[in-house]
């Protein structure tokens, strides 16, 4: 057994004697994940100019996650739904996008991302991506801001996705939890 390994296994003793359960760890430690990547992609992404990086702390906070296993699987179906999302929503804003194109556009998002790309986890993603690039295009009534506002939103989403993994992952060799339902140490 590694050194790591035995100060984990010494932590787990003494969080039983406490009363404290692995839960309760796990849950500290998604705090701690969520309140570094915060300030990572904030800060970030405010200093590249964008005056309201939202989509990349929700993003981050969906990516977050104590178990890396978990994390990266979030990581991966957020990523591939964004993607399709986006394709979509630029794809009906190239094809002279109006307000009566986004009920249409949300469905074939809907059917392309449910039965083509079936990554189920995350998939309401690439509706909500394909509205929120046809809207900028609408509310801004110019298909080109639509695709510059829509590829920003996309690019926010693909990096506080980011940040969120690459901290679950970095906490996750920093701080060991041995998950519930496991019986390794997660790494």
């Amino acid at each position: 057994m590694s050194l790591r390994q035995r100060g984990a296994r010494a932590a787990e003793e003494a969080m039983a004697r406490s009363g404290l359960s692995v839960e309760h760890l796990l849950g500290v430690r998604f705090a701690v994940n969520v309140c570094i990547a915060a300030f990572i992609t904030w800060f970030t992404l405010v200093a590249l100019g964008d005056q309201k990086p939202i989509w990349g702390i929700a993003s981050m906070v969906a990516a977050s996650e104590p178990v890396v296993a978990e994390a990266r699987r979030i990581f991966v179906s957020r990523l591939v739904n964004v993607l399709v999302g986006g394709a979509v929503g630029l794809a009906f804003l190239l094809l002279g996008g109006g307000e009566w194109t986004l009920p249409i556009a949300l469905a074939v998002t809907v059917l392309l991302s449910s039965y083509v790309v079936r990554v189920k986890t995350m998939w309401r993603q690439a509706p909500i991506t394909s509205a929120v690039v046809i809207a900028s295009g609408i509310t801004a009534h110019s298909a080109a801001i639509g695709l510059r506002e829509g590829i920003h939103k996309v690019l926010e989403v693909i990096f506080g996705c980011c940040v969120g993994l690459v901290v679950s992952w970095a906490m996750s060799k920093v701080w060991l939890v041995r998950a519930p339902e496991e019986g390794t140490i997660r790494a």
